[in-house]
C-alpha cells in the first residue's frame, strides 16, 4: 500500500510540475486516461490532443465563482469513445490527490466536459486548471447537490477507467 502511495504522489507531483508549464507548452501531457480502454494500454494528452477532438462550451453558474463562467472542453463522452473506454466508472485524480469517481452514464446524460478554458483563457494550477470537469449546473437541478459538486473535479491530472 505505501508503495502504491508513493507512486501516486510521484506522478501527482510529475504532472503538477507538468501543468504549471502546460500554459508555455500546449504539446506538454497533462492528463493519462488507463484502465479499461481500447488495447488496454495508458493514453496520454496535451491540451493540443484533447482540443483537437473537438471544442464544446458550457456557460454556467458554478458553487466556486460569482455570476455565469463560461467554460470550454472536450465532451467527456466523446473523450471516453475516443479511448474506447468499456467500464462504467471514471476515477478521475487531482493534482492534490483528491479523487473522485463518476458514472460514465453522466457524461452523455449531462453533456460534461473537461475544461481547458474559462471565460476564453487557459486555466492554471491557481485557477482550478489545467482541467476541469464541469457540470452544467444550470441546466439540470439535480445537479445543484454535493453529489454533483462533488465528481468536479479541477487540477485533473488522471482518469482510470473501472
Amino acid at each position: 500500500m505505501r508503495i502504491v502511495s508513493l507512486g501516486l504522489a510521484v506522478a501527482a507531483s510529475l504532472a503538477f510540475a507538468t501543468a504549471i508549464g502546460f500554459a508555455q507548452d500546449r504539446e506538454a501531457v497533462v492528463l493519462t486516461i488507463d484502465g479499461n480502454i481500447k488495447n488496454a494500454t495508458a493514453r496520454d494528452f496535451s491540451i493540443a490532443q484533447l482540443e483537437a477532438l473537438g471544442p464544446e462550451k458550457i456557460e454556467t453558474s458554478t458553487p466556486w465563482h460569482d455570476g455565469k463562467v463560461t467554460f470550454e472542453g472536450v465532451s467527456l463522452a466523446r473523450l471516453m469513445e475516443h479511448v474506447g473506454a468499456s467500464g462504467g466508472t471514471a476515477a478521475v485524480l487531482a493534482l492534490n490527490n483528491y479523487r473522485t469517481e463518476i458514472p460514465l452514464s453522466d457524461f452523455a446524460t449531462y453533456g460534461v466536459i473537461l475544461a481547458t478554458k474559462k471565460d476564453g483563457r487557459y486555466m492554471s494550477v491557481s485557477d482550478k486548471g489545467p482541467l476541469f470537469v464541469i457540470y452544467p449546473f444550470d441546466a439540470f437541478s439535480e445537479l445543484n447537490s454535493e453529489l454533483y459538486y462533488s465528481r468536479s473535479a479541477w487540477q485533473v491530472c488522471s482518469i482510470s477507467i473501472e
